[in-house]
């Protein structure tokens, strides 16, 4: 049976998303549409260019998180350096790594753009602070003054900008003099399970995939500085996307995968966490399945339309 899949952002905590698709590959579901936020932006972004779960799980596998931390020599600056470059670069880190990464995975697919999928098949959520909306790529590219070339590893970079850590994307837009800030589509929509709903009834499931930490503390900053503060901001706003409400058409269409006390940022996970969240996104998958009927989800929810 045909597919969509819908994949929320969360950092590194993203690859249980992996574990969770190779359950649903493994049976018998084929992908069609697929969209996502952040790092769910990229597993959507691969899946969609033709690579299997098992493909992604070696390249995952075989990655060096770190390299998305890349800094400058603003960071060797005693006592001041992180505030500082924080100040200077709106950003702790440039992530151009990310998109560069991406592009090459994607060519050895035969795939850099979005005209070269096709069309409707990827949708990339991303945050246009600078008009403060929420912005869907391909979708809304015209409304930039671009087309369906655009890449779609400079989109997930976009999308995975993650607020204060990595420094927010500039557009230059074509034939403008000005440009937009972009930063993570979660600021705005972490996990966009509407985007393929429509009023009649769907011929296939979409299935979310949602990852959920086990307990939120709120943890005070005492040295409430200019990192303490941003820090505190970025906490806070993806607390609010971990506690967001789910109404019961999308809880029973989404994969809730645990990922312990793991934040989007831990880039310095070792091997036995990398796997734990593997097991973690094939587990909850695998347990979402032997519940799942879509001719029930069909009549409870979808039937009047």
């Amino acid at each position: 049976m045909l597919v969509d899949g819908v994949f929320e952002g969360g950092g590194v905590r993203g690859i249980a998303h992996i574990g969770g698709v190779q359950a649903i590959e493994e049976n018998g579901y084929q992908w069609n549409r697929l969209a996502g936020t952040s790092a769910g932006s990229i597993i959507a972004a691969l899946l969609a260019s033709g690579y299997s779960s098992s493909e992604i799980k070696e390249v995952m596998e075989s990655l060096d998180y770190k390299r998305f931390m890349k800094g400058s020599w603003i960071d060797k600056v005693p006592l001041i350096g992180k505030g500082l470059n924080l100040f200077l670069n709106e950003g702790l880190y440039d992530n151009s790594y990310e998109e560069e990464w991406l592009d090459d995975l994607l060519k050895q697919k035969g795939i850099r753009n979005f005209d070269d999928i096709e069309e409707g098949k990827l949708k990339i959520i991303i945050s246009d602070i600078s008009n403060g909306r929420m912005v869907t790529i391909p979708d809304d590219l015209v409304r930039y003054g671009e087309s369906n070339k655009f890449s779609i590893a400079k989109a997930v970079r976009m999308s995975s900008t993650i607020p204060f850590f990595f420094r927010p994307v500039k557009w230059k837009v074509k034939n403008q003099k000005t440009f937009y800030y972009i930063v993570d589509g979660g600021i705005l929509s972490n996990f966009p399970i509407w985007i393929f709903d429509s009023k009649k009834s769907p011929k296939w499931p979409t299935f979310g995939f949602r990852l959920i930490k086990e307990e939120i503390t709120p943890i005070p900053i005492k040295n409430f500085g200019l990192i303490g503060m941003y820090k505190s901001i970025f906490k806070t706003m993806m607390q609010a996307h971990d506690l967001y409400y789910l109404d019961k058409e999308t809880e029973v269409r989404t994969i809730k995968i645990p990922t312990g006390t793991i934040t989007s940022t831990d880039f310095h996970l070792n091997e036995e966490e990398k796997a734990w969240l593997f097991q973690s996104g094939y587990k909850a998958a695998t347990k979402f399945l032997k519940t799942w009927d879509f001719e029930s989800y069909i009549k409870k929810f979808r039937s009047e339309s």
